[in-house]
């Protein structure tokens, strides 16, 4: 379980005080999650509002917060299934608790699931182009683990790493550093793990009944976020993708927002890009752990097979069947 900051019941029955939603009656550490500290929490308020999540920000920029809160407002104003933010009895969305910036959210339905099917891989593809057409125009800052920010940590990392794996990390740095055309961007997830998607219904139709996690999010390519997506959804235990969900994915994604041909190029790069990306990010998980009651720390090795998989592809662009 990911919990860096406990908090106790009488803590939570203070601070939720600032709410028109009951006393608490249920407060429970959330297993997933290795950024934030996130609960739930059960109110005497009954229904839908007596079902809430609270999120107490650890590694988040406090100045960013306002930004995230904004923004899964508007998405799910627009219709996206991702978390709404409580207001308290003033208007405000964001508050602290025990030391930390924190926010109560509504707590969305549905379970995540380990190993996605076809049907499944669908359902994300949908839900990522619905949040990009929602998202495109809405005002955003850089998503936080974009390009500066992999430079910056492999800067940080290549001191502490064995030889093979320095002179990988070197040489895949150079590789992203090779101009490319503009792709079209918005308001990316850029975090849309397995995990941080809930779904409901049957094997057969699951759709998705929330995305979660909108604290990497920010303006970026569109594409980048598909291979994200692609990674992890589509991946096999040797790091190399499953074919038949990864058509789904596109296919899925394509019908709401079609591929441009320019995108169509890009795809092998923006592959490495999302693989990089989280490899350097498991690494200084790894290296550099954040202290904490009890702290999840992701395998990096992963996605080092991953990172090595998507290079041996080559630089074939993705084929639209």
């Amino acid at each position: 379980m990911s919990v860096f900051t406990p908090v106790s019941r009488e803590q939570l029955a203070a601070w939720l005080a600032a709410y028109d939603l009951g006393a608490p009656t249920a407060l429970a550490g959330i297993a997933e999650g290795v950024q934030n500290s996130n609960f739930f929490v059960d109110t005497d308020a009954g229904g839908e509002r007596g079902r809430h999540v609270l999120t107490l920000f650890e590694r988040v920029d406090p100045a960013t917060l306002p930004f995230y809160l904004d923004l899964m407002a508007h998405l799910a104003r627009h219709g996206i299934p991702c978390p709404a933010p409580r207001p308290m009895r003033d208007g405000r969305l964001l508050g602290t608790l025990n030391g930390r910036p924190a926010a109560l959210f509504s707590r969305l339905a549905g379970a995540s699931v380990a190993r996605p099917t076809p049907a499944h891989c669908a359902a994300a593809g949908e839900a990522l182009a619905r949040l990009h057409l929602a998202g495109r125009d809405f005002p955003a800052p850089p998503h936080p683990r974009g390009a500066d920010w992999v430079e910056a940590a492999a800067a940080r990392l290549l001191p502490r790493l064995p030889a093979a794996d320095a002179g990988l990390l070197a040489d895949e740095i150079a590789a992203q550093r090779e101009p490319s055309p503009p792709l079209p961007a918005g308001v990316i997830h850029a975090d849309l793990f397995r995990d941080n998607a809930l779904f409901v219904g049957d094997g057969a139709s699951p759709r998705i009944g929330g995305l979660l996690d909108f604290y990497f999010a920010g303006r970026g390519d569109f594409l980048f976020d598909l291979a994200v997506v692609a990674n992890d959804w589509c991946g096999e235990d040797d790091g190399g993708l499953d074919d038949a969900r990864l058509r789904a994915l596109i296919a899925a994604y394509r019908a709401l927002r079609p591929l441009t041909a320019d995108e169509c190029a890009a795809w092998p790069r923006r592959l490495r890009a999302a693989a990089l990306r989280f490899w350097l990010s498991r690494l200084e998980d790894f290296h550099c752990p954040q202290p904490g009651e009890t702290v999840t720390v992701r395998d990096p090795d992963a996605y080092r097979r991953i990172l090595l998989a998507r290079r041996a592809l080559g630089d074939a662009p993705l084929r639209l069947a």
